[in-house]
């Protein structure tokens, strides 16, 4: 896969993550989620995005991004917390517990990828001279994020398919949400990445191509859900 060489040199220098694409296939991965039906969503996820949208509105916005953003980030947190248990249990089969520290490991950076998201779009926010209440921008998103918290890992204990579905829902509503938001808003095309992360997450030709790469980011969280469905076993 492509990589942002074109628009910065410390590519190879930031941690690991979801691969940066250059401005062609961004617009690319753009049409591609448009064209692609959205995931048949469940009774919890259903949960989560209704209010959300009735608080939030329907359409994207930097501010409902920052929100999603910190929820974004539990089911991983969860991840790592049930992983650390699961490793203490299997600490002798080594096989087993090689693999569960990997996905220790990779549900750690998958928090900090998310974690880069909200920074950005924070950011993005305080640039546009956006509002943000205590309320409905601090309060309600950590009542949100409790309870998917404690759904993630509740599911993992029970089943983990059923907590990676639960999240390769949730990332395929945000990987649509930042497209469609691209879609509607083609005045992004002709702003500049302000660069504020540029060092850790890397620079772009636009915001517009700054919002496709963290919506390209969320289908690679998506996808690497769904593969994991299939539950550890050694």
């Amino acid at each position: 896969m492509g990589t942002a060489i074109e628009y910065g040199a410390d590519v190879a220098e930031r941690p690991s993550g979801p691969p940066k694409l250059p401005s062609g296939r961004l617009r690319y991965a753009e049409s591609e989620t448009l064209a692609t039906p959205r995931m048949r969503y469940g009774m919890l996820a259903r949960m989560m995005f209704t209010p959300v949208d009735i608080l939030y509105g329907r359409q994207g916005s930097f501010t409902k991004f920052a929100m999603l953003e910190i929820i974004a980030r539990v089911p991983y947190q969860a991840w790592e917390r049930v992983g650390y248990w699961a490793l203490h249990r299997h600490a002798g089969r080594s096989v087993l517990a090689r693999r569960v520290f990997d996905r220790i490991v990779d549900a750690r950076a998958d928090q900090d990828n998310e974690q880069w998201h909200l920074l950005i779009m924070q950011d993005l926010v305080q640039r546009n001279g956006m509002r943000q209440s205590w309320l409905r921008h601090r309060v309600l998103p950590w009542l949100i994020s409790f309870f998917y918290y404690h759904v993630s890992w509740v599911l993992f204990l029970i089943r983990p398919a059923w907590s990676y579905r639960l999240n390769a829902e949730f990332e395929d509503h945000a990987e649509h949400e930042y497209m469609s938001f691209v879609a509607a808003h083609p005045e992004l095309d002709h702003e500049p990445d302000p660069g504020t992360y540029a060092a850790e997450y890397g620079r772009f030709a636009s915001v517009a191509d700054l919002v496709r790469q963290i919506g390209h980011d969320e289908r690679v969280h998506k996808l690497d859900s769904l593969r994991r469905i299939t539950p550890l076993h050694g």
